[in-house]
């Protein structure tokens, strides 16, 4: 279940490049609210709040705009490719026992028959929920499970009030033993590249 974390934001009426460089020097990170026919709202979050709180995927802000309360998704953050420092956030509103559709995270679990692997084929499932009972993600269990089995999304337990969007033969995980080739060659790989490395430190050593 979502907790609605209490944000206090700042209505902002400068904009630019070099306003948003002064906003983040100051601790803040640059903001917009849009949503339900609502002109957006330019504004200015507290940086180390929102920072951890949007740490997990399709976060739900109870933000306090002026007095004004409203809820919002993270629809949207915008990093430095570089420094990956947030630069922007996009937030939608919603309302309380609206419903809305998010890509959900999927996690595996547990170890499959001893010599196969679980290969997790899609990373969210996309799901329709209540707004303010978004799933943190999806666990799938593989314990046990033997070469040549999968997991579908129509397989994944979802909980109570959630549809599924997404299209229910969907792979989700699959489970299967390593090509013994690919091995093989990987450590041929691992040798050639131990013995051009011995080579280059006798060649040094001369």
């Amino acid at each position: 279940m979502s907790e609605d974390i209490k944000v206090h934001a700042e209505v902002r009426e400068q904009f630019g490049k070099g306003f948003a460089r002064r906003l983040r020097a100051a601790g803040k990170i640059p903001a917009v609210i849009y949503g339900h026919g609502t002109e957006p709202v330019h504004v200015a979050l507290p940086g180390h709040q929102v920072s951890l709180i949007i740490r997990r995927a399709n976060a739900l802000l109870h933000l306090d705009v002026e007095g004004t309360d409203h809820l919002a998704l993270v629809k949207d953050v915008q990093r430095d490719p570089v420094l990956q420092i947030i630069e922007h956030i996009d937030l939608l509103v919603v309302k309380k026992g609206e419903k809305i559709q998010v890509d959900v995270p999927i996690i595996v679990t547990g170890e499959p028959f001893a010599g196969t692997v679980a290969n997790l084929d899609a990373t969210s499932l996309a799901v329709e929920v209540e707004a303010t009972h978004i799933p943190q993600n999806f666990e799938v269990s593989v314990e046990g499970l033997e070469e040549g089995q999968h997991v579908t999304a129509a397989d994944v337990k979802l909980p109570k009030g959630a549809t599924l969007l997404a299209d229910p033969e969907m792979l989700v995980v699959a489970i299967y033993v390593p090509n013994e080739s690919s091995s093989e060659s990987t450590e041929a790989v691992s040798a050639e590249g131990e013995s051009a490395e011995g080579q280059a430190e006798a060649a040094a050593a001369e």
